[in-house]
């Protein structure tokens, strides 16, 4: 709950940016004019309702969509409707783009619930994160609506100099491109930067992995040992740079030098590696296993992140291949 408030505060505040810079257009923008509410970035009003209205559309057309298909299911198996939908429809919702268009939500939510879960037996029975599922299944099926470089880059802003979204790229996006970025570690750490709604802030994911940790709910063998993995595969990275391995012309050089921990400050690696990496249903089940199954989640995440260029985020990748050896670790360890 606490990412979901900042999300959509940090949301406005990046599109109410972007609008002072190159003007405003399309519905929302519209309402907010209407309202008489403005579209100041330091008027915390203005960006809370602004990103209220890139929120709540995606989180209400992913509960309706969704819902239905829960129903039927439970209908024709005669039992009752999983609260388990719930938890995913709303990490769904902070792990899209705020941009992403309301039939690519509806399609999406509908494919994780009947591919993603229902076809394994329902709640609980599922191999993969349905939320990540719907992340893998958008993320191939329309990659230019979800592609890692831009995604905050709204087509109006090319075609007629107005902002309907957030401009500009994520840190990831410019690193992945060889540029450099403009944002402090404190705005990285505590979130003011653009990204998802749910994944900005560092600061308040690791509040809700302590609640979850302190609470029994999440493994804090997982968190930590995917922590671990991201460092290590980062270390490696930054000691082939150092070592002058790599010449700087490669593609590879601004990523592989970034700094290793500075890895769980951007992108998704941090809300992954808590909310995702921890689902009790698709994670490893032994204690062993789970220090095996974080570690690789963290290793493979910054891996992926470094390799794949045209898309740096690995996170989402890494969990469900790990999600479908988690059975194998546990076999083994036991």
């Amino acid at each position: 709950i606490p990412c979901i408030l900042f999300g959509m505060y940090n949301t406005g505040l990046q599109t109410n940016m972007a609008i002072a810079e190159y003007g405003a257009s399309g519905w929302r923008a519209a309402i907010i004019e209407t309202l008489g509410i403005g579209f100041d970035p330091n008027n915390p009003f203005a960006n809370i309702m602004h990103g209220l209205l890139y929120f709540l559309p995606i989180y209400i057309v992913t509960l309706v969509a969704g819902g239905i298909f829960e129903v039927i299911f439970a209908v024709v198996r005669g039992h009752e409707v999983n609260e388990g939908f719930l938890v995913t429809s709303m990490l769904y919702t902070l792990i899209v783009p705020a941009t992403t268009p309301l039939w690519q939500v509806a399609l999406g939510i509908i494919f994780g619930v009947v591919i993603g879960k229902e076809v394994f037996g329902g709640t609980g029975m599922n191999i993969l994160n349905p939320a990540l599922t719907i992340r893998a299944f958008l993320f191939f099926a329309y990659p230019t609506w979800m592609s890692g470089d831009k995604v905050w880059v709204h087509g109006a802003v090319e075609r007629a100099g107005t902002a309907d979204a957030i401009s500009g790229e994520t840190i990831l996006g410019s690193l992945a491109q060889g540029s450099d970025y403009s944002y402090s570690l404190s705005d990285m750490f505590y979130g003011f930067i653009p990204g998802s709604v749910g994944e900005t802030s560092t600061f308040l994911i690791l509040l809700g992995g302590l609640f979850l940790i302190f609470s029994k709910i999440a493994s804090w063998r997982i968190m930590v040992s995917a922590v671990i993995g991201s460092m290590a595969m980062g270390l490696i990275f930054n000691g082939i740079v150092d070592a002058g391995w790599l010449p700087e012309y490669s593609k590879f050089h601004t990523l592989m030098s970034f700094p290793y921990w500075q890895h769980l400050l951007v992108g998704g690696l941090a809300f992954g590696i808590v909310f995702m990496a921890t689902d009790p249903v698709t994670g490893s089940q032994t204690n062993k296993g789970k220090w095996i199954y974080g570690f690789l989640i963290g290793f493979l995440s910054v891996m992926i992140r470094v390799f794949n260029p045209g898309y740096p985020e690995g996170v989402f990748l890494a969990i469900l291949l790990m999600n479908v050896f988690a059975p194998t670790i546990d076999h083994y360890v036991v």
